[in-house]
């Protein structure tokens, strides 16, 4: 009996499952960040170091050495923050009140998908998600469990102080629809994809560590 279903995807479909399965999460949990990086070479450095041995430095050497870089390792520390050993299973099951996983991109584009069947709700929901997930992303505004949309907004504004209004305004259009039983219209969605591409577009403030935000 021949099924129905294609045994290979096509080649626009396989490109977009790629670029799915290379945007979760769990493939950025994987990689080593900085700080591993540098512990790995310091290892590294001293796995080559032999004491007593007529061609290695001296111990005297050795604790000058040792001490530069524990001196380096801190001044790291003190610029760039303690690395964000952050346990993405809680970060990334609940955003905004409802367990999601999805990438920015795939909210990005499950809103678009919403929007062209004219489900506002649903796709003013998910690009608002989508704005918080970008950011968490990013590494500038990390949303924790139990963070509202207001709370989100707030910490995203002292980030982006230029967007303060529009992303207050997109908050009363998420929580409209989400708590609210508002149907929304194109034109809510509409203010809330604007906003979206114009914080995506901005570079990422300096320094680039990601402020927390709880529920408030």
């Amino acid at each position: 009996m021949t099924l129905g279903v294609p045994v290979e995807p096509e080649a626009p479909d396989a490109r977009e499952l790629l670029l799915d399965e290379l945007t979760d999460p769990a493939y950025a949990e994987s990689q080593p960040t900085w700080f591993d990086l540098v512990a790995q070479s310091v290892i590294d450095w001293f796995g080559t170091l032999r004491l007593g041995e007529g061609g290695g430095p001296p111990a005297l050497a050795l604790v000058i050495g040792a001490i530069v870089l524990a001196a380096a390792i801190a001044a790291a520390l003190l610029v760039y923050g303690v690395p964000r050993w952050r346990n993405r299973s809680r970060l990334t099951t609940e955003l905004l009140g409802e367990r999601d996983r999805r990438t920015a991109r795939q909210l990005r584009r499950d809103a678009e998908r919403a929007a062209a069947s004219s489900d506002w709700p649903r796709a003013i929901a998910d690009r608002y998600r989508a704005i918080a997930r970008a950011l968490d992303e990013r590494t500038i505004v990390t949303a924790l469990p139990g963070t509202t949309a207001h709370g989100f907004a707030r910490a995203a504004a002292r980030q982006f102080p230029d967007h303060a209004g529009q992303l207050e305004a997109a908050a009363d259009r998420f929580d409209g629809v989400r708590y609210l039983d508002r149907p929304g219209t194109a034109d809510d969605y509409a203010l809330v994809r604007t906003l979206d591409e114009a914080i995506d577009a901005k570079p990422s403030p300096l320094p680039a560590v990601a402020e927390l935000v709880g529920a408030r």
